[in-house]
């Protein structure tokens, strides 16, 4: 099979084509016929050396969702049969005509999707759910600051949150990506590079913070959480070491929370994914929740996705297909 393999550590352009063995599914894993596979941050690091796969999963692959049409089945996999279209969260490899996933992390793609916009699902709705709902806990009538809403995971979280009945904010680096993050469901989103998202907000409720950030930010998101609020980090680009107020922790009883997706053993994946189906994937059916995909690129010019996302200069979700 053809694969986007890591052949150095570093630049974009050493991500190249290349011929790998068809992976051979373990008894509770299907063999899935990569039709497109999204794109996600931890690839970049992966492919710089900073987010290393798992222990058992393929090193020099990257990819962390896929979508496609289940070839194959091993002899412990009860739901899914050879030519069902699914979409899968996966360790890695997802950068190649075959993948070998997990059939609990397995799901149905939606009628109203192609393979694409299928590819665009797993690993940000599986990090928004978890990050905003189970452990930031948000409920309908509370706010959601979501920083970087016009990426992947900004997109996702900015269309859940409001369909479920929150008040969102946002933040982005351009006018036009503002417009775009309103025309989602932000009720305010925060040019960060002409305006300082803190004094725009002072004095707006913010019950939980989805910050992938870190350091710079940690002091304004302090001070703008309400009494009993959460922040919870997803990443920390701008740096992980930070001094904290803990009596402002302590006098309005904030949390400060966060969580990695990928190392997370597959018993907690499943679970995940059963909630995921059953919450989110009836607003998807249904066109409430849509994936925003700003471009597809072929397999063969991973590297320039790459160059793309680490540009920024993008909105929603880069694919390949």
């Amino acid at each position: 099979m053809n694969a986007a393999v890591i052949t150095a550590y570093g630049a974009p352009e050493h991500l190249l084509v290349q011929q790998r063995p068809v992976p051979v599914p373990a008894a509770h894993e299907v063999l899935i016929q990569v039709r497109a596979a999204g794109i996600n941050r931890p690839d970049i690091f992966q492919r710089k050396g900073k987010y290393p796969a798992p222990p058992g999963v393929v090193q020099d692959i990257p990819g962390l969702e896929v979508a496609g049409v289940v070839e194959a089945c091993g002899p412990e996999v009860r739901r899914w049969k050879p030519g069902d279209k699914v979409c899968a969260l996966v360790a890695g490899g997802g950068y190649a005509e075959y993948v070998a996933a997990d059939a609990s992390v397995c799901l149905p793609i939606p009628e109203p999707l192609d393979f694409a916009a299928a590819a665009c699902l797993p690993e940000t709705v599986f990090t928004v759910w978890h990050n905003v709902f189970q452990r930031g806990l948000l409920q309908p009538g509370e706010a959601l600051l979501v920083q970087g809403g016009s990426g992947g995971i900004g997109t996702t979280a900015i269309q859940l949150a409001a369909a479920f009945g929150a008040t969102v904010y946002a933040t982005a680096g351009s006018d036009e990506k503002c417009e775009r993050c309103e025309q989602l469901g932000a009720a305010v989103c925060v040019n960060y590079k002409t305006q300082d998202f803190a004094e725009v907000l002072a004095g707006s409720r913010i019950d939980v913070i989805l910050d992938s950030i870190g350091a710079p930010y940690m002091e304004r998101h302090i001070a703008l959480l309400a009494a009993e609020g959460r922040l919870v980090f997803i990443n920390a680009v701008g740096g992980r070491q930070v001094p904290v107020d803990v009596m402002a922790l302590m006098q309005r009883r904030l949390t400060l929370t966060g969580s990695t997706l990928r190392g997370r053993d597959m018993a907690f994946k499943g679970a995940l994914r059963e909630t995921v189906e059953r919450e989110v994937w009836p607003l998807v059916a249904s066109g409430v929740f849509k994936p925003v995909i700003h471009r597809a690129f072929p397999l063969a010019e991973a590297h320039r996705a790459h160059e793309l996302m680490e540009s920024g200069d993008f909105m929603g979700k880069l694919v390949l297909v």
